[in-house]
């Protein structure tokens, strides 16, 4: 039967949880209308707004979660400072600005713009769901095509891919939203890319590849045998959890 107090429980599921809840799944598991369960959630984003609260609510990739309010970053960050956390190198950031600027985007066309061999970062990317293989373009050799994932959003706090900001705003989006995500450093690399693209791109440099994207399910008669680029998805996908 649903609770007695909805909202209230409504908040201590999304306390719970480190990841967005969908709506579908909050309606289900508090065995409410999907619309009631909407409505509350409205009142409990305003009623942390009305009285300033440290945290907010925020909807981030096709879920809702619980976030530090953007006013008290520097103190969330000051306390996480020093703690051991998962990091993204400076190439696996450069490589993610690129795919989520460009997707759907090719392992050659991503090394045409970094200059290096990306096989082992997409490969890292790959571990930690933050890209994903869309499928094959249909151009000569039928190469894969990589995209962001719901994981990506999540990271950098984005609702959708029409939220991804324009170059000079990714800086201070990153550090109001995630702050014990990233330093400094690496938001430089992320924006350079970011700027560098969008230069390149308004000046005819690197024109855009318009990719008609073949699902993976069609047959393949010739698959790439490259483990380490080019290669089926089973070959780079791996276990998250190991990541």
């Amino acid at each position: 039967m649903p609770p007695s107090r909805l909202q209230a429980a409504i908040e201590a599921l999304l306390f719970s949880s480190d990841q967005p809840l969908p709506l579908a799944l909050l309606s289900e598991a508090l065995e409410t209308p999907a619309d009631d369960v909407a409505a509350a959630l409205r009142r409990l984003g305003e009623d942390y707004a009305a009285r300033a609260a440290g945290v907010e609510l925020r909807e981030i990739a096709g879920g809702w979660m619980l976030v530090t309010a953007a006013e008290h970053s520097e103190w969330v960050g000051r306390m996480l400072r020093g703690k051991k956390r998962m990091r993204l190198s400076r190439a696996a950031l450069e490589t993610m600005a690129i795919i989520a600027y460009k997707q759907p985007v090719t392992k050659s066309e991503v090394e045409a713009i970094r200059g290096v061999d990306s096989s082992a970062v997409l490969a890292t990317l790959l571990e930690r769901s933050l890209v994903t293989i869309r499928g094959r373009s249909k151009v000569v050799g039928r190469p894969l095509l990589y995209g962001t994932t719901q994981e990506f959003l999540d990271y950098f706090g984005l609702r959708d891919l029409s939220e991804l900001p324009r170059p000079e705003e990714l800086r201070a989006l990153v550090a109001a939203r995630e702050p014990e995500q990233l330093d400094m450093m690496e938001l430089e690399v992320v924006s350079q890319v970011a700027s560098d693209l969008a230069a390149a791109e308004a000046s005819g440099e690197r024109p855009a590849v318009e990719h008609e994207i073949e699902p993976l399910e069609d047959p393949d008669p010739d698959p790439d045998p490259d483990p380490a680029g080019e290669t089926t998805p089973g070959a780079l996908r791996r276990d998250p959890a190991r990541a």
